[in-house]
């Protein structure tokens, strides 16, 4: 466990070094939603926009989280805004919107990152109340963030959908079975909506991380045997780090991907995975 440790570390530095001399302006004068950012994977990915040029509404279900991740994004310069959003209440989406058009006149990107796991266990005993709620958050909320988006991106000329999945969605993780199926869900929305936004000139590709290490999931990384278990698995031997998600969200929301629709990319160390 420690040597991994020491490991990780090595390559966090790496990535934060990484980081900000490769930074670019590729997304100058673009308006970036990212949900779930204060943390993780979403706060990655909203850091990494911002470095990359473009403004970045940051969101998360506590206003005390908003505050910490604004503060830190401004402290790098980055141009922000935060604002309190529970992606499953209809008052807090459109809130959302509305305070990105107030704030920064447009919406060009969206990253659909919030989701939510209740349930850990063998899937049929899974309650109603809980498989409702993976389903209404993971899956609904990232559907009618999409549709309530649409409008604004296409008054611009066109934009681009970034929808987080997951390697559960391809191989569903063992007593996390409900969440896994929301996240293939996923999968079968970013390729429905292809046709649609391609006439207007909307691009949405997905991103689906492996085994990342973030609190989300520290049930999995956390504790040694099933740490070994997993990392098993992966060919790179190692868990990601956010930074490694963020850069490939980065590229899809770019021009760089102007030809690019309708995919999902595996951040993954090497698990082979397939529907």
């Amino acid at each position: 466990m420690l040597r991994r440790l020491v490991f990780n570390n090595s390559i966090k530095r790496q990535l934060g070094s990484r980081m900000t001399s490769n930074s670019s302006q590729k997304l100058s004068g673009k308006v970036a939603i990212v949900t779930a950012s204060t943390d993780g994977i979403g706060y990655a990915i909203a850091e990494r926009l911002g470095q990359d040029g473009a403004k970045v509404v940051v969101s998360s279900r506590k206003q005390k989280n908003v505050d910490a991740a604004v503060e830190k994004l401004r402290a790098k310069n980055l141009h922000v805004h935060g604002t309190v959003c529970h992606v499953g209440k209809k008052e807090d989406r459109a809130s959302l919107i509305k305070q990105t058009l107030d704030q920064f006149g447009g919406i060009d990107i969206v990253v659909s990152n919030a989701a939510v796991n209740p349930f850990f266990g063998p899937t049929l005993d899974c309650s109603e109340e809980q498989w409702d709620k993976i389903f209404d958050l993971n899956v609904k909320a990232t559907f009618m963030l999409i549709k309530g988006t649409v409008p604004h991106m296409q008054t611009r000329g066109g934009g681009s959908v970034t929808v987080v999945s997951s390697i559960a969605g391809y191989n569903p993780i063992p007593m996390l079975g409900p969440y896994s199926v929301s996240k293939t869900a996923l999968l079968g929305l970013i390729k429905s909506l292809v046709p649609q936004l391609a006439t207007m000139n909307i691009r949405i590709n997905g991103l689906a991380p492996g085994i990342i290490e973030t609190h989300f999931s520290q049930a999995l990384t956390s504790i040694e045997e099933i740490a070994k278990s997993i990392l098993s698995q992966v060919p790179l031997n190692r868990f990601g780090q956010p930074p490694e998600c963020a850069g490939v969200v980065s590229f899809l929301s770019s021009d760089d991907a102007s030809y690019i629709t309708g995919e999902t990319i595996l951040v993954t160390g090497g698990i082979s995975a397939r529907l």
